[in-house]
């Protein structure tokens, strides 16, 4: 049974800093897509960043030099360090996974199929 869960949200004042984790069992991060992506009340699941099976990653404009992705596939780990945080950064966030093909990375809905619970961001 493949399950992601996240970790590392918070409160946060704008221009700090979190990172968010999400560990995995039940397979091995090197072989799949792994993604994140932010969701506010009402609004659709959106990605913020991704990473393919050999880590090339990629990131929505938005977050683009703020956001960083990166997995420890001995620890089967995903990682999101989030810097210069800005009060439109709230929501909550889930990390993703999904099948190969993914190469650079993919920010849409419909490459994953397993998602975490979320973690909630807060910037004020």
């Amino acid at each position: 049974h493949v399950q992601l869960v996240e970790s590392g949200g918070g409160s946060v004042q704008a221009g700090g800093s979190l990172r968010l984790s999400c560990a995995a069992s039940g397979y091995t991060y090197s072989s799949y897509c792994m993604g994140w992506f932010r969701q506010t009340p009402g609004e659709e699941r959106e990605g913020d960043a991704a990473i393919d099976t050999v880590g090339n990653k990629k990131y929505a404009d938005s977050v683009k030099g703020r956001f960083s992705i990166s997995k420890d596939n001995a620890k089967n780990t995903l990682y999101l360090q989030m810097d210069r945080l800005k009060p439109d950064d709230t929501a909550m966030y889930y990390c993703a996974a999904g099948p190969p093909p993914c190469t650079g990375g993919s920010l849409l809905m419909s490459a994953y199929n397993n998602w975490g619970q979320g973690t909630q961001v807060t910037v004020s």
